[in-house]
């Protein structure tokens, strides 16, 4: 019998609080909270003494049901320099067609952009496939509106 297991996204990036927190608006998560027991992370993390200038190497979003996979960052030193094999379809439009769905996927589009998401491109309804906005996040990783 296959047995389900539970899925992390772990993606590499210079700024991981600041991409935990556009992904959770993005998907309607929340920044990780710190563990029982602490009010902040710096508490957290001053328990084990990590030093202020470590304390942007990683972050989490997290679903608050949750149901979906956890996304965590992590920083890294060198930046984006290709485009994306994997990335995710946000389901910002579920069972609308047409130009409602556009206009649902424009008005999401919209929104991420005053969160420092880019629109790349919008690819129209054509009778094979519904319609999507190209994204980037903050540090220009590609994610589709779908």
């Amino acid at each position: 019998m296959t047995m389900v297991r539970d899925l992390q996204i772990t993606v590499d990036c210079a700024a991981p609080a600041a991409q935990a927190a556009f992904w959770a608006e993005v998907l309607g998560y929340v920044v990780q909270p710190p563990p029982d027991g602490f009010e902040t992370w710096d508490a957290f993390l001053d328990q084990f003494g990590v030093p202020a200038e470590q304390r942007n190497d990683r972050s989490a979003a997290v679903d608050p049901t949750g149901a979906g996979p956890r996304l965590f960052f992590q920083k890294v030193p060198e930046g984006k320099v290709a485009k994306n094999r994997l990335h995710l379809d946000v389901r910002a439009a579920p069972g609308l067609t047409g130009e409602a769905r556009m206009a649902a996927l424009e008005e999401v589009a919209d929104r991420l952009e005053t969160l420092g998401g880019r629109r790349l491109r919008r690819l129209e309804p054509n009778g094979m496939d519904e319609g999507i906005i190209v994204m980037a996040d903050p540090e220009g990783n590609e994610f589709c509106l779908d």
